[in-house]
């Protein structure tokens, strides 16, 4: 739903949790939040808004409005709600994004669950057998940042970030690399993540990896943020060059899982929203 047409509806004023992004029609975090906002009868809904960068100021004014409780950042607005929120939590201050918006007490904290949401994962992994000398990073967005402090935290030794342009980027405790010479890194990598847009739906077909490339994925942990669709190339890639994969999807239960704890105090109600994620991918 676009923004000017939520806030001429209904909904906008009643209880709600909004999903900022442009675009945000391919998300399932409705689908997930409404389910665990159902389970607990909570009265609040939670809505998708595509938000024009013009629009900014009225999202501000709305953030007033006592029925909105809450809200989750996507692409592209992550950084711009740095200078938005009343106040910063020391991890969203540490990764600079904000994928969470928590209301108290009139008071807009900004936080991220992108960090948490990606490692979670890993920790399910048999973590012994992860090499933490070097990962790579496809992507300079948002969430990278937000996985960039992850595996630093988790004690990765090197991270390295493919960029088109690397000499653009500064970003302490991050080296840079290019798409022409990404694999000159790649032996000594454990993990491979693509953080970038590409395979996620429409265009389903495409991948930061090129198919002759796909050798440098062998014996891999390949880790695609992407969730829609649920196996995308680059997962398909990986598993053909026999690489561990985890899939997007995941990052996406957990990082929501603890912007519902962080709003509400409750824990999502997991196996039901994996068994409605289930449905929803296969139909």
């Amino acid at each position: 739903m676009k923004f000017t047409e939520f806030l001429q509806s209904k909904a906008s004023k009643e209880p709600h949790y909004l999903l900022i992004g442009n675009p945000v029609s391919h998300s399932v975090s409705p689908l997930m939040h409404n389910t665990a906002l159902n389970y607990y009868q909570i009265d609040a809904t939670y809505h998708g808004i595509q938000l024009e960068l013009q629009e900014l100021s009225s999202l501000v004014s709305h953030f007033n409005n006592p029925a909105f409780l809450g809200a989750n950042i996507t692409i592209p607005y992550k950084m711009e709600m740095l200078a938005i929120v009343d106040e910063l939590t020391p991890t969203a201050n540490a990764i600079g994004a904000v994928n969470t918006i928590i209301k108290k007490d009139d008071n807009l904290i900004g936080h991220n669950t992108d960090a948490y949401g990606f490692i979670q994962p890993l920790l399910e992994l048999d973590t012994e057998e992860i090499d933490t000398d070097r990962a790579i990073i496809f992507g300079t967005g948002g969430a990278t940042k937000a996985i960039v402090y992850a595996l630093n935290d988790f004690g990765f030794e090197e991270v390295y970030l493919v960029s088109r342009e690397p000499n653009r980027f500064s970003q302490r405790s991050a080296f840079y690399c290019s798409y022409d010479n990404w694999f000159d890194y790649a032996d000594e990598a454990s993990l491979i993540i693509n953080a970038t847009p590409l395979g996620m739906y429409p265009n389903v077909e495409t991948s930061p990896v090129e198919d002759n490339d796909i050798d440098l994925l062998s014996g891999k942990i390949c880790y695609d943020i992407v969730y829609n669709p649920v196996e995308t190339k680059f997962i398909r890639q990986a598993k053909q060059a026999q690489g561990i994969t985890i899939g997007g999807l995941d990052m996406l239960i957990h990082q929501g899982a603890e912007s519902f704890l962080k709003w509400t105090g409750k824990h999502f109600p997991v196996g039901l929203i994996k068994m409605k994620l289930d449905e929803h991918f296969s139909i």
